[in-house]
Order: structure tokens, then C-alpha cells, then sequence
């Protein structure tokens, strides 16, 4: 997989307050779970703090040596639902089957967890899937983040397919460990321990099953979103444009402000503006281009009223997101949605 710069701020903290809810600590008790990170507890909590893949390796490490329970890499995996995974859960909950669900995965996977990767086979009638990560884990925590990633699995292919996908097998690396019984209330599966790779195998005519909540609509919408993330993320990581990109598609379209977003870096808006000038752009000027880019997608691939996108874009007012809207592209959003058409292919064919 492609090199990961482990001390760059990349992914959500949202993942790792939830790993502390489930260890049932409170705000006070928090400090425990940051040991080793560098991370105040104030810093912890705020929503628009991003972590080093250094930082939460070292968070999950210190989980497991608080956690009471030796079943709580199954526990939080139950408790990663499809909404805490933004635009990419979406995405996933409104395809049109787990085939295109996996692809999703595979896709924009980075664009939350960049530490992993998630690779597809088909060999005959199966589906194989194997999970990578960016460097060698111990196995108390590819143990870990392997039950994570498997409940998660299992469960988003209860919700596409409608029922527990017992047909399916998979191989852990990790050996067997003392609580293996408990598997059994998480994974609905054929289980072995110790392999030399993570494989997943899935029959191929099950991932083809119709999702019966799948919506053309929203995952169109969804999917535009997660390409516009892979897109903006691909520059020069290491700029600060591109953390400021991260960190905006990582929350609500336009709520960050300047001054959360330089707190979250550490630095001040100042410094934060200064940077961005000499890269030759601003705040502003990142800001409007994820969220032009944004209404775009929804004009194009939805049928959604003006008023809505603009809601949906976070503006209390539909003449304001209007007025943007015509300054990004000197045409109103009617008159850009008259003469332009979306494409019905997708990403990820």
C-alpha cells in the first residue's frame, strides 16, 4: 500500500471517543486513554480534532490495557456504525448491494482509516477480502483492530443482504484467544485462527443480493461527497491546505471555522493563514472550493430543490447560498443545473 505518513493529523477522533464510551469513562478519566499521544483531554474532545496514525495506535494500545473486558475489540466494533463512518457509511447503507458496498470500502476507506487497506479477489464463485495495514502491528493489536473491522463487516452485510451472512468464512492471523466462544454472539461465520493472512470469503451470488434500502439517489449523492474527499486529499499531504481539506470533509459541510481548524493544528490563525498564503490559497478559497464542488453533486446527481441543497450545505438561508453559489460560477443554481447534465456512471466500475 501507498506510504503513510504516521505523524501527519489524518483520522477522525470521533472513533477513539467512542472507544472511551465504551470503556465507560468519563470526561475526567479520559487522560488515561491519551497516554503517550501528546493530546490534552480539551483536545481529545473537540469535534474537529484529527490524530496521527501514530496517536491512535497509541490510544488503541492504551484501550486494551484499560479495558476490563478482553472482548472490547468486538464491543466497539459493534458500536462503529455505519453513521460514525460520515459520508463513506452512507454511502455503503444506500448501494444496491454488498458488492458495491465492499468497493466503497475499498475506495474510500483511506479517506477515514488510512492505516488499513482493503483488497478484493474474486476467485470463482467467492469473494475474498483481505485487510493490510500500513506497517507491522503486535498482535494484541492487529487483534484488535481485526475483530473491529470484522463486526463491522458482518454487520453492514446484515443490513444490505437482510439477515446474518452465515455462509460466509474467514482466517484471522491472530491465534485463538481465550474468549474464542464469544465470537460466535458477533460473527455469524465460519471461523479459523492463526493464518498467514486475513481472508474474508463471501459467496459471490450473496454480495449480488438487492439491498432493499438502497436509494440511486442518496448514493449518488454520498458517492460524489467520498470522490471529492479522495480528490482533495490526494495533493501534498504534508501542506496545509490539505489538512484543512481533511479536516473540512471530515465534518458538516461549512461548520468549521478558521479558528477550530488552526486550534486543531496546534497553531494559530495567524500562523494557519500565513501558511496558506504561501501555498497560494486561503481559508476562504479552500472552504469554497469543497463546498462548490459539493453543491455541484447535489444539483447534478439529485433531483433535490435549491432550498434543500442548500440545507443540506448548512445555510440557514437559501438566498444566501444562492448569492455563493453565483459567485462561485457566475450562473444562479437553476441555470447551472439547466445546462449541465450529471454522468450515470460510477466511480467505482
Amino acid at each position: 500500500m501507498s506510504v503513510v505518513d504516521l505523524d501527519l493529523p489524518s483520522i477522525p477522533s470521533s472513533y477513539s471517543r467512542l472507544a472511551a464510551r465504551e470503556l465507560g469513562l468519563l470526561a475526567r478519566d479520559v487522560s488515561d486513554v491519551l497516554a503517550g499521544t501528546q493530546l490534552s483531554v480539551e483536545q481529545f474532545l473537540q469535534e474537529n480534532t484529527l490524530l496521527t496514525p501514530n496517536q491512535q495506535l497509541q490510544i488503541l494500545k492504551n484501550c486494551l490495557r484499560i479495558a476490563k473486558d478482553n472482548t472490547f475489540g468486538l464491543r466497539l466494533g459493534q458500536r462503529l456504525t455505519s453513521p460514525t463512518h460520515g459520508a463513506l457509511g452512507f454511502l455503503v447503507n444506500s448501494s444496491p448491494d454488498l458488492l458495491t458496498a465492499l468497493k466503497a470500502f475499498q475506495a474510500y476507506l483511506p479517506t477515514r482509516m488510512n492505516l488499513a487497506r482493503l483488497d478484493l479477489v474474486i476467485e470463482g464463485e467467492w469473494l475474498q477480502l483481505s485487510c493490510n495495514y500500513a506497517m507491522e502491528l503486535e498482535e494484541d493489536l492487529l487483534r484488535l483492530l481485526s475483530e473491529i473491522f470484522t463486526v463491522i463487516f458482518f454487520d453492514t452485510a446484515e443490513f444490505i443482504v437482510g439477515r446474518p451472512l452465515r455462509e460466509a468464512s474467514i482466517d484471522f492471523m491472530h491465534q485463538k484467544p481465550a474468549y474464542a466462544a464469544r465470537y460466535e454472539e458477533h460473527i455469524p461465520a465460519t471461523i479459523g485462527f492463526g493464518a498467514d493472512a486475513y481472508v474474508l470469503r463471501v459467496p459471490l451470488e450473496v454480495c449480488k443480493i438487492q439491498n432493499a434500502s438502497a436509494n440511486h439517489e442518496s448514493y449518488m449523492m454520498a458517492l460524489r461527497h467520498c470522490e471529492a474527499m479522495r480528490a482533495q486529499l490526494n495533493p501534498n499531504k504534508s501542506s496545509s491546505k490539505y489538512q484543512v481539506q481533511k479536516m473540512m470533509l471530515s465534518h458538516p459541510p461549512g461548520v468549521l471555522s478558521e479558528e477550530e481548524t488552526a486550534a486543531a493544528l496546534f497553531i494559530c490563525k495567524r500562523t494557519l493563514a500565513r501558511r496558506l498564503k504561501q501555498e497560494g490559497t486561503s481559508f476562504r478559497q479552500v472552504r469554497d472550493e469543497i463546498m462548490s464542488q459539493q453543491a455541484v453533486g447535489y444539483l447534478l446527481d439529485s433531483t433535490l430543490s435549491v432550498e434543500a441543497i442548500a440545507e443540506l450545505l448548512n445555510y440557514h438561508d437559501s438566498a444566501n447560498f444562492r448569492r455563493a453559489f453565483k459567485r462561485w460560477f457566475n450562473l444562479t443554481p437553476d441555470q447551472y443545473r439547466r445546462q449541465h447534465s450529471a454522468p450515470e456512471s460510477s466511480v467505482l466500475s
